[in-house]
C-alpha cells in the first residue's frame, strides 16, 4: 500500500470534481475548490472520518469493496479505478467481472434523474446505486449482502417475498427472464467467474431455476412494459428503458409511465412516501 500515493490522488481527484458533477447543488460559494470530504464520504457510504484519515495517511488499507465505493463516488474512469487499486495494494479487478464501480457516464446521467426511478445494475442483477425514486418504489437494496444482493438469486430462493411486487399471471415471464440475462452473463464471465457461483447455488436451491437454466434461453433483459405493485398505492404500469456501458457490463435503468395517466400519479405519490412507508410494509 502506497500511503503517500493513495493520500495525493484521493485529493486531487476530489478538489477536481464540482458538486454538480456529482448531482449535488452548488449551494453558497466554497472555500476550497471541488467537493468537500464529508460530501465524498457520504456518496461513498463511509464515515468522514475514515475517509479524511486515508487522505490524510493515517487510515487501514482500505477493502475491495471501499474501493470500489470510493472509485464511484469520485467518478473514476477504469483506468483511474484501477490506479487506486493498485495504490492501495490490491491487484485491479478484470474489467469484465462484477464490481462496485458504476461507469461515470452512468452515474453522470443518473444524477439528472431526480424526478423518476434510475438505478444502476451489473450482469448479476446487483443493484450498484439507486436515487431516491428507485429506492421509494422497489425498496432500499443497500442492506443486501452476499448472494443475497443479487435479484435473481432473491427471486429464487425466497420468491414469497420477492414477487409480490409483480402479478401472479407475469411471474413465469419474469422467471424465464431472470435465467436468459443471468444465462448471457454466464456466457461472458465463465462458469470459475461470481456468476457460476451464483447458479450453482441456485441449481441447488431451486427446482424451478433448474429446470429454466436447462432450457439454455440466452437474452438480455431490461427494456420491457410492465405492471409493479406497490403496497401502498397498488399496481402501476410501467415502462423501462435501458442505457448499457460499452463493455455490456452496467445497465441504467429508468422507469416511466406514461404522461397524463392515473400510473403517472401514483409514481409521483410513491417518490412522495418515500422509502419508509414501503419498509414498514415489507
Amino acid at each position: 500500500m502506497d500511503r503517500p500515493a493513495l493520500a495525493d490522488f484521493l485529493v486531487r481527484r476530489r478538489h477536481e470534481l464540482r458538486p454538480r458533477d456529482v448531482g449535488l447543488p452548488d449551494g453558497p460559494r466554497r472555500r476550497t475548490a471541488g467537493l468537500r470530504r464529508e460530501e465524498v464520504a457520504s456518496l461513498a457510504l463511509m464515515s468522514t472520518d475514515y475517509y479524511t484519515r486515508l487522505e490524510q495517511q493515517r487510515g487501514p488499507q482500505p477493502s475491495t469493496q471501499i474501493l470500489g465505493s470510493i472509485a464511484r463516488a469520485l467518478r473514476l474512469t477504469p483506468d483511474e479505478r484501477d490506479y487506486l487499486y493498485r495504490v492501495a495494494g490490491h491487484d485491479a479487478p478484470a474489467r469484465e467481472v462484477a464490481t462496485e464501480y458504476v461507469a461515470p457516464a452512468l452515474l453522470r446521467v443518473m444524477d439528472r434523474l431526480s424526478d423518476t426511478p434510475a438505478l444502476v445494475l451489473n450482469p448479476l442483477g446487483e443493484v450498484l446505486v439507486q436515487n431516491g425514486p428507485a429506492r421509494a418504489l422497489l425498496g432500499d437494496a443497500s442492506g443486501y449482502t452476499g448472494l443475497e444482493r443479487s435479484e435473481v438469486y432473491r427471486w429464487f430462493a425466497r420468491p414469497e417475498t420477492e414477487r409480490r411486487r409483480y402479478p401472479e399471471d407475469d411471474r413465469p415471464r419474469q422467471s424465464r427472464a431472470q435465467v436468459a440475462s443471468l444465462r448471457a452473463a454466464y456466457g461472458s464471465m465463465g462458469a470459475d467467474s461470481r456468476v457460476g457461483e451464483l447458479v450453482r447455488e441456485l441449481q441447488r436451491l431451486s427446482p424451478e431455476f433448474a429446470d429454466l437454466w436447462d432450457r439454455h434461453e440466452v437474452a438480455r433483459r431490461f427494456a420491457d412494459h410492465k405492471v409493479l405493485i406497490h403496497p401502498e398505492v397498488g399496481p402501476i404500469e410501467l415502462d423501462c428503458q435501458v442505457l448499457f456501458t460499452e463493455d455490456q457490463t452496467q445497465a441504467l435503468l429508468v422507469l416511466t409511465a406514461a404522461p397524463n395517466t392515473k400510473d403517472e400519479e401514483k409514481l409521483r405519490l410513491v417518490s412522495v412516501l418515500g422509502t419508509q412507508q414501503f419498509t414498514d410494509a415489507r
